[in-house]
């Protein structure tokens, strides 16, 4: 059941990531013609189509998307409490979706930071993969620059972010009963 529950769990966080890309692209105003992005585009393009002749977007904020992050988390611990046997209790299910959305998103971006640092010490050239990073990470890194200016070369910002996301992540742990379950 282990190894039944580790591939669920995996297939539906991998697309959720996928899905939270979508959500943010536009709010980050990045590239819709980079490949990358092009493949988050039609990675989610069947699902999404559907839900946005119903579901508006709000300004920048792509509603259906949201929605749809929430419908994947949904269905996944709906799966999973089937095959654990366990009942579900209906608000605390929304909340719980709600949250591991929110959970979710802030890992990725976690990942994402790390992953662009080390990028940078080897990018040479033009790299799709890094322009786009570049793109969803840079509206988070540009303030803390405007108050922490690179050091000698070193660039401090991605550093103090993923500091500040982990006292975040800490603090909501001991306030909210399941941050820390997710």
């Amino acid at each position: 059941m282990n190894a039944l529950t580790f591939l669920i769990s995996t297939l539906f966080d991998l697309y959720l990531m996928v899905v939270i890309l979508r959500l943010w692209l536009p709010l980050a105003r990045a590239d819709f013609y980079n490949p990358f992005s092009q493949f988050i585009v039609k990675a989610t393009h069947p699902l999404i189509a559907p839900m946005r002749r119903v579901i508006p977007s709000i300004g920048r904020f792509d509603t259906a998307s949201f929605v749809l992050a929430l419908f994947v988390v949904m269905a996944k611990v709906l799966l999973l409490s089937l095959i654990a046997g366990g009942g579900i209790d209906i608000l605390l299910f929304f909340v719980f979706a709600l949250v591991s959305v929110i959970k979710q998103a802030g890992i990725l971006l976690f990942w994402m930071l790390i992953i662009r640092a080390i990028l940078s010490w080897f990018n040479q050239g033009y790299n799709p993969i890094v322009m786009i990073m570049g793109q969803l990470t840079e509206p988070l890194l540009a303030p803390v620059r405007r108050i922490i200016p690179p050091i000698g070369g070193l660039d401090l910002s991605v550093m103090l972010v993923i500091i500040g996301m982990n006292f975040i992540n800490m603090l909501l742990a001991q306030y909210v009963p399941f941050w820390a379950v997710i």
